[in-house]
């Protein structure tokens, strides 16, 4: 199986047109042309991940996070991403990245899911499908029965397997009509706002922003940036093992990348 046979159904499923002009999505390094047997699925391309992509054989790692977001000026063992890049190539591996892409065609339909939004819809719109349809960041949508704020939050803290999460907004107050939008989703706050929502379920969620939030009348729950988005391992994992039952397809272990002391 080439690359390129790879990277044709995945730009199919997750239309790189989608991606915003800031982003880096794609081949980032590597040649197409090589032939893969076994592809290794990361959230990001860390020192870490990258050594379990080593150890498990991978010819092809695909991240959702791009490693290289700027032009880089020289690669050199001394520097973190030289060494990553260095090592890629001296081990034959090609490297793919689908970001926002992927936040808009996969991730934000995932999220939807997993919080049980009825009927969602886009909750940013960035640009339409070839039949004219809205497309963008996050969703929203009701929930299937009211819950108190703190109701909702235990939910949404058991949805993400997650050990702590934080809320803002009163405890007591009635949720009904709920917006998410993962990794740093606060651009989308006044996007939930006229959508009619009471809370917002994002990450990296700064303190004045939270707060001023409540005072517009939405609750905020922030799940952390690789709370909401390691659900992208699984799916991405999932899309390449049914398109290509005959590829061995491995995935980096679901580690929060910081500790809680």
């Amino acid at each position: 199986m080439k690359c390129k046979e790879i990277i044709q159904e995945l730009e199919k499923r997750y239309p790189k047109q989608y991606a915003v002009e800031w982003d880096n999505v794609g081949l980032l390094v590597g040649d197409e042309e090589k032939e893969v047997n076994t592809v290794f699925c990361a959230l990001d391309l860390t020192d870490e991940t990258l050594s379990e992509a080593l150890d498990a054989g991978a010819d092809l790692i695909v991240t959702h996070h791009p490693m290289l977001f700027r032009p880089v000026g020289r690669i050199v063992r001394q520097d973190f991403i030289g060494r990553r890049i260095i090592s890629l190539i001296e081990n034959g591996i090609s490297y793919f990245a689908m970001h926002t892409n992927f936040d808009i065609a996969g991730m934000a339909d995932r999220n939807a899911s997993d919080l049980g939004l009825i009927d969602p819809k886009v909750l940013e719109c960035v640009t339409e499908d070839e039949e004219g349809q809205p497309q963008g960041f996050g969703r929203v949508g009701e929930i299937s029965e009211e819950l108190s704020l703190k109701e909702f939050a235990a939910n949404v803290k058991s949805v993400y397997g997650l050990d702590q999460i934080r809320v803002y907004g009163d405890p007591e107050k009635t949720v009904k009509v709920a917006a998410v939008s993962s990794g740093s989703g606060k651009s989308s706050l006044d996007d939930a706002i006229r959508n009619g929502a009471d809370v917002l379920i994002t990450g990296d969620v700064d303190y004045h922003t939270a707060i001023d939030a409540v005072m517009k009348g939405i609750s905020v729950i922030d799940a952390g940036h690789y709370g909401t988005e390691f659900c992208f391992i699984e799916e991405a994992s999932k899309f390449i093992s049914e398109t290509f039952p005959e590829l061995k397809v491995i995935c980096a272990g679901v580690r929060q990348p910081y500790h809680i002391f």
